[in-house]
């Protein structure tokens, strides 16, 4: 299967290290000194299932040059979402599929307005993994799994191929007939980890078992279940608890990709992780104050990093 990589960060990158490993012709998009590594080096990975090298690994910052492709693995930041779908274009013909592993739940209806909804597949993973540096990729969570679906529910082929691919690599893949239910039901969760993580910029561990602040955890998590019920999109009754459970099973050191970029000192997607559920629950009249508050917390750090990079 031929295969672009649109963001070959953390998570990107290491699942199309995964799929190069299986055999596919992969391409990863990436930019700056992390393309330079790539492309003098390989794509070096460290992981807890067992590190390995792409060498020679492709890679391009212009998706016009791959040419056509059957899948397109959608991986960058929420905030370079409609810049990397007009970019990827020249790559998208009739058959190609374009999965997005993004954060967030608006992800596909962003995408299908620049490429056509048509080409796109909604799609979650739970991953912890990271650029360590340049060319060099850090996955250290024991889970590494990928739901996706198409919109309407449907078993296509391409789902079917694209399963068979994924699942070959290791990685526990399942495909949904509810994706929109499975978007949400990670968001109870991502939500709350980026942003009480990105707050304390501690590690899970560190936080998640302090009665005050797991009390704002839960309140969190059902704001986001309230709001998806309001958006038409019916959760599991026992989402927040199952999402608690998640939470406390992870290895304590664990860290979201938002806090990370926090503190690094890089732009996040505060947008999409968190100002999205005040946004979402002023239109359907849900009310959402914890969200406001993280959201109020986090948006001068944001606001400093933002700025920080337009003075670059």
């Amino acid at each position: 299967m031929k295969i672009m990589i649109m963001g070959s960060g953390g998570m990107g990158a290491y699942y199309g290290g995964l799929l190069s490993q299986q055999g596919h012709d992969v391409t990863f998009i990436a930019r700056g000194t992390h393309l330079d590594a790539i492309r003098a080096n390989g794509l070096q990975v460290k992981s807890i299932h067992g590190d390995f090298t792409v060498s020679p690994a492709k890679a391009t910052d212009s998706p016009a040059e791959v040419g056509h492709v059957e899948l397109v693995l959608f991986c960058v930041k929420t905030y370079n979402t409609e810049d990397a779908a007009q970019a990827l274009q020249p790559a998208v013909d009739p058959e190609t599929a374009v999965l997005s592993l993004q954060n967030g739940v608006d992800a596909v209806e962003r995408i299908g307005k620049v490429v056509g909804v048509e080409h796109v597949l909604g799609g979650a993973t739970w991953i912890s993994s990271a650029v360590e540096a340049p060319g060099t990729i850090k996955q250290v969570s024991q889970f590494r799994r990928i739901v996706f679906g198409e919109l309407d529910g449907t078993r296509s082929e391409r789902i079917q191929s694209i399963y068979e691919a994924l699942q070959k690599t290791g990685v526990t893949v399942e495909v949904s007939e509810d994706i929109l239910k499975i978007l949400w039901t990670k968001f109870v969760f991502i939500s709350s980890a980026s942003s009480l993580g990105s707050l304390t910029r501690l590690p899970m561990g560190n936080y998640r078992s302090i009665p005050e602040t797991r009390a704002m955890i839960i309140s969190l998590m059902g704001e986001v279940k309230t709001l998806a019920q309001a958006s038409g999109v019916k959760l599991d009754a026992d989402v927040v608890q199952k999402s608690l459970e998640f939470m406390d099973s992870a290895a304590p050191h664990i860290k979201a990709s938002m806090q990370l970029d926090v503190e690094a000192g890089r732009r996040t997607e505060l947008e999409s992780m968190v100002g999205v559920i005040g946004r979402k629950g002023r239109e359907l009249g849900v009310s959402t104050p914890v969200a406001d508050f993280m959201y109020a917390s986090l948006l001068p750090v944001e606001l400093k990093a933002r700025n920080s990079l337009s003075l670059t």
